[in-house]
């Protein structure tokens, strides 16, 4: 018969779960409460607040706008950071590490302070409250993840690849394509999805630069409860969690979260 034993490493690690899922462990079933307010634990059991959602006033359009702007900003700041990711893992040259710094600092920065400053420079250049100025927003908090990601990449990376593939002939676009991306995709992968799901779900910078035309699904939640805490807005919540889920859960399948959170970078 096997003997349990005590472990505080086992406790830590449980009450850290714990933590972690307890916004899930609330949420989630107070959507489907048949009261008229949320509770927890639920009263009764009903799928009214996610029938509800279908009236709910902008939440269509709120969604499709935050699936585009998430989307356009993943595929920009994967761009960007690939080239700046390989730039510093590649290259000696002066101010490396101040460039390094000042790339991943909206990482140390608190978001309320960039969300001011962009404000302020956006105003003047006539971009706050249009797409274009969110867009750069996000892009410019998403490309320091990343960056990150592509740096963890290429930690390990054999340049000694690179090199025989120029001896045989390739040219460099072709080096990238045949040699170096296939060895960093996975650390590629985890970086635009990690860009997807904060630009999906980025409330502070937001908020300062969105108009009543562009309202993202995590600021209309945001607005919401500031007048009404109905468990319509834990079915919508619900509905979020799902989305952000969905991506991880299909490249989890497709790579495994080894290679999807670059725990094993070059591997094919």
């Amino acid at each position: 018969m096997m003997k349990l034993r005590f472990s505080w490493l086992g406790v830590v690690t449980f009450f850290i779960l714990m933590i972690t899922i307890a916004p899930f462990l609330v949420i989630i079933p107070s959507s489907f409460t048949s009261a008229n307010f949320v509770s927890f634990p639920s009263e009764g059991l009903s799928l009214k607040w996610y029938t509800g959602m279908m009236n709910m006033p902008g939440l269509l359009e709120a969604v499709v706008f935050s699936l585009q702007l998430a989307t356009v900003t993943a595929i920009l700041s994967t761009g960007f950071g690939i080239f700046a990711g390989l730039c510093i893992a590649k290259y000696n040259f002066k101010g490396k590490q101040t460039i390094n710094t000042l790339l991943l600092s909206p990482l140390a920065l608190p978001s309320l302070i960039i969300g001011i400053a962009l404000l302020v420079y956006f105003t003047y250049l006539g971009l706050a409250g249009s797409f274009t100025g969110l867009l750069l927003a996000h892009v410019l908090i998403t490309i320091p993840y990343v960056i990150r990601f592509v740096l963890t990449g290429m930690a390990t990376f054999d340049d000694n690849l690179e090199k025989a593939a120029a001896i045989l002939g390739a040219k460099p676009t072709r080096t990238f394509w045949d040699v170096t991306f296939p060895l960093i995709r996975s650390a590629v992968v985890s970086g635009a999805v990690f860009s997807f799901l904060i630009s999906f779900d980025n409330v502070t910078i937001s908020l300062f630069l969105v108009s009543a035309e562009s309202m993202t699904l995590p600021l209309m939640i945001f607005n919401y409860i500031q007048q009404n805490l109905s468990p319509l807005i834990s079915a919508v919540s619900t509905m979020v969690i799902l989305l952000s889920l969905i991506p991880i859960i299909i490249l989890e399948k497709v790579y495994g979260l080894d290679r999807l959170f670059g725990l094993n970078s070059n591997s094919h």
